[in-house]
C-alpha cells in the first residue's frame, strides 16, 4: 500500500568497504484491508557501525533528536522524568541515532532524568542502542554534570557550546574572539579528559558568525578532540542557499574536518528549518538535529518527521542516495506522545503528522484519489504508522463491547489491554450512552485523557457545581491522594470553572498562577466531547536556561476531556498540578518498567 513515489531503493555498499555493519530490524505493523488484519513486512535498512567521528557509509545520515532538551524549552512543554523516559524509549524504537536527553546542569530534576535515560535507554537490549547525549555550556561544572549524567550509557556523548557571532561575544559573553577560542578548546579537551570519547561542539549563532573565525575555532576544537561539529542557525536567520554554502565552506576550509562529523541545527524563525537542514545535508552534513513535531525555542526546530520523510521520499532521486536508519512506522506514535506529554497541539495542516495531512476534500482531488492514491499522495499514511479510518469497517456505539473497542484502538495505533482497557471502556460506555456515534476523534480524546497523564498525585473523584445568573457559582470537589485519602471541599467563584479551581486549590494547597485556559470541541455537534488545555506556573520551579544561562520559572500544561465542560476543565487543571508536583518533588519512575502510555503505543 506504500506510495511508489517514496519507496526506499536498496542501499548498495561499496565492495571495498571493510567496516562491519549492524542491521536494524524494523517491526511489522498491522493494518486493515477490507476488514481483515494483514501484516506488512518491511525490509531492514543497514545501519553502519557507530564510530563517533566517522560514518563508514558516506550516504548514511545520523538523526540527532533534541526533543527532550531544546523541545522542552517551548513555553509550557515541561515534562516529568517519567514522561521523558517514555519518550526516550519511543525515540529508541523509532531508530534515532542520538538522543539529547537534556541539560543536566539546569536542575537536579533534569540531571536525574538524563541519568535515568542513560541507564535505561542507553543500555537497552536491542539491535540498536542510541547514543545518549547531555548538553553543557563551556564550563567545567556543566561538563562534569553532563558526564556524570550520561556516563552509564553504552554510548555516552557530551555536547558543549559557546557563542561565536560578534553580537553574542560582545554583548552576551563580553569576551574577545581569542578568549572564546581558548575557552572552547580547553573545555573540549576537558570533556575528553574525563573519559568521554564522543564530544560534540557547537559554535552558537554560527549562521551570523564570521567565516574565517569559524574556521579557526573549529580547527582548534578538532585538535582538542571534538568528534562532531554542529553548525547551528540559532536564530533561524539564513536562507537554504546560504546555509548550504556555509556547510560547504566549512567542509572546504577547516583543517582536520575530514576527521569529524558535520552536523546541522536549524531553528524555524523564518519557517525554513527543514529546508535549511536538507540544504546542509546536500552540502555534506551527516548528522541532522531535529525534534518531534518541530517543537522548541521560539518558532521551534527542524521537524524530525519532515526531514526524515523528505530524505525517504527524495533522497535517492535528488540527494545522491542519502538515507537514515529511522523506522518511519513509529513516527505517528512518537508524535502523539510528544503532543500529549508536552501539551503542545499540532496544527491540522502540519506536514506529515497533522490531522489534514492525508485529508482530501476537493472534488477533483477525491476523484483522483478514488482512481489512484498516488495522484494526490506522495507518501502513504501507512508509511508513518497511520491507518485510514474507513478501511476497518468498525463503527462503535453504545452496544459495542470490549473486543470491538480494542480492535478499533489497534487500528488507531494503541495496543491497550488489562486495567487500561477496562478504564477506557468505562469512559467509552459513559460517552456512548449520550452519543449516537463515536468518532475516531472521540476515542483519541478519551485515550489521551486516560493514558497520557502524569503520575497521579491527586485524582478527581467527583465535582458538583451550581451556577447561573441569580448569584455566585458554587462548586464541591472530591479528590483522593496517592494514599487513597479522600478530601472534600467547596468554594464559590465568578463561574463554575473558577469555583471548581478554587476548591481544588483549597485541597492541594500549592499556589499557582493560571497562565492559559483553552477549550475546543473534539468534533461537531452539541454532544461533542470538550477538550481543555491549561497552563500554570508555580512559585519555585526554577531551572537554568540552556542558552542564556538565566533562571527560568517553568510552566506546566495539563489536558482533560469530557462531555461536561466543567469536568473537562477540572481534569486539565489537576493534570497540570500533578505534573508540577511531580517535577517539584523530583518524582522518578517507581521501577524501570514502562508506563501504560508506552505500553499502549507498542
Amino acid at each position: 500500500m506504500a506510495s511508489s513515489f517514496c519507496k526506499h531503493s536498496p542501499i548498495v555498499h561499496s565492495p571495498t568497504t571493510s567496516f562491519p555493519s549492524r542491521k536494524i530490524t524494523l517491526r511489522s505493523f498491522r493494518f486493515f484491508r477490507n476488514g481483515s488484519p494483514t501484516t506488512a513486512v518491511r525490509c531492514s535498512l543497514r545501519r553502519p557501525e557507530y564510530i563517533p567521528n566517522h560514518i563508514p557509509d558516506p550516504k548514511y545520515v545520523r538523526i540527532f533528536d533534541t526533543t527532550l532538551r531544546d523541545g522542552e524549552q517551548s513555553p509550557g512543554a515541561t515534562m516529568t522524568t517519567k514522561e521523558k523516559l517514555d519518550i526516550a524509549r519511543q525515540l529508541a524504537r523509532l531508530g534515532v541515532d542520538i538522543i539529547e536527553a537534556g541539560f543536566p546542569a539546569s536542575s537536579e530534576a533534569d540531571f536525574e532524568a538524563v541519568k535515568l535515560i542513560a541507564t535505561e535507554v542507553g543500555n537497552v537490549d536491542s539491535d540498536h542502542i542510541p547514543v545518549i547525549c547531555g548538553l553543557a555550556r563551556c564550563n567545567k561544572r556543566d561538563i562534569e554534570k553532563s558526564w556524570e549524567a550520561v556516563k552509564l550509557a553504552k554510548k555516552p556523548r557530551i555536547h558543549t557550546f559557546i557563542a561565536t557571532s560578534e553580537i553574542h561575544m560582545k554583548f552576551k559573553l563580553k569576551m574577545t574572539p581569542e578568549e572564546v577560542i581558548e575557552k572552547a578548546r580547553s573545555m573540549v579537551a576537558y570533556a575528553r579528559s574525563l573519559g568521554c570519547n564522543d564530544v560534540e561542539f557547537s559554535p552558537e549563532d554560527a549562521g551570523r558568525s564570521d567565516r574565517e573565525f569559524l574556521y579557526e575555532i573549529l580547527e582548534e576544537v578538532i585538535k582538542a578532540g571534538a568528534t562532531t561539529l554542529n553548525i547551528p542557525d540559532t536564530v533561524g536567520y539564513t536562507l537554504p542557499t546560504e546555509f548550504g554554502q556555509l556547510i560547504a565552506d566549512i567542509k572546504a576550509n577547516t583543517p582536520g574536518i575530514e576527521n569529524v562529523i558535520i552536523s546541522t541545527h536549524c531553528q524555524n524563525d523564518l519557517g525554513l528549518s527543514t529546508a535549511n537542514t536538507l540544504a546542509g545535508a546536500a552540502s555534506g552534513a551527516r548528522q541532522l538535529e531535529v525534534t518531534i513535531n518541530g517543537i522548541g525555542e521560539r518558532a521551534g526546530n527542524a521537524s524530525l518527521e519532515e526531514v526524515v520523510m523528505a530524505l525517504k521520499c527524495r533522497g535517492e532521486q535528488v540527494l545522491d542516495g542519502l538515507y537514515t536508519g529511522i523506522n518511519t512506522q513509529h513516527i505517528i506514535m512518537a508524535s502523539k506522545m510528544v503532543e500529549e506529554f508536552s501539551g503542545l497541539r499540532i496544527q491540522p495542516h502540519k506536514a506529515i503528522v497533522g490531522a489534514n495531512a492525508f485529508a482530501h476534500e476537493s472534488g477533483i482531488h477525491q476523484d483522483g484519489m478514488l482512481k489512484h492514491k498516488n495522484t494526490y499522495e506522495i507518501i502513504s499514511p501507512e508509511d508513518i504508522g497511520l491507518l485510514r479510518s474507513n478501511e476497518s469497517g468498525i463503527t462503535l456505539g453504545k452496544l459495542s463491547g470490549r473486543h470491538a473497542l480494542k480492535a478499533k484502538m489497534l487500528e488507531l495505533g494503541y495496543d491497550i489491554d488489562g486495567n487500561e482497557l477496562n478504564d477506557l471502556f468505562t469512559r467509552f460506555k459513559a460517552v456512548a450512552g449520550n452519543k449516537k456515534l463515536i468518532t475516531d476523534d472521540d476515542l483519541v480524546a478519551l485515550v489521551s485523557d486516560e493514558v497520557f497523564q502524569p503520575q497521579v498525585v491527586w485524582k478527581l473523584e467527583d465535582v458538583q457545581v451550581t451556577c447561573g445568573s441569580l448569584g455566585l457559582s458554587t462548586a464541591t470537589v472530591k479528590l483522593t491522594n496517592v494514599n487513597g485519602d479522600e478530601h472534600i471541599t467547596c468554594s464559590v467563584g465568578s463561574g463554575p470553572v473558577d469555583a471548581s479551581y478554587k476548591a481544588v486549590d483549597l485541597i492541594v494547597k500549592v499556589p499557582v498562577t493560571l497562565l492559559e485556559y483553552t477549550m475546543s470541541a473534539v468534533n461537531e455537534g452539541i454532544d461533542a466531547i470538550a477538550r481543555t488545555r491549561v497552563l500554570i506556573r508555580g512559585e519555585d520551579n526554577v531551572t537554568t536556561h540552556a542558552v542564556t544561562g538565566e533562571p527560568v520559572n517553568r510552566a506546566f500544561s495539563g489536558t482533560g476531556a469530557s462531555m461536561d465542560i466543567v469536568i473537562s476543565s477540572v481534569r486539565a487543571y489537576i493534570g497540570a498540578l500533578n505534573k508540577l508536583l511531580g517535577f517539584k518533588n523530583r518524582l522518578k519512575a517507581d521501577d524501570p518498567s514502562e508506563s501504560k502510555a508506552v505500553n499502549a503505543l507498542k
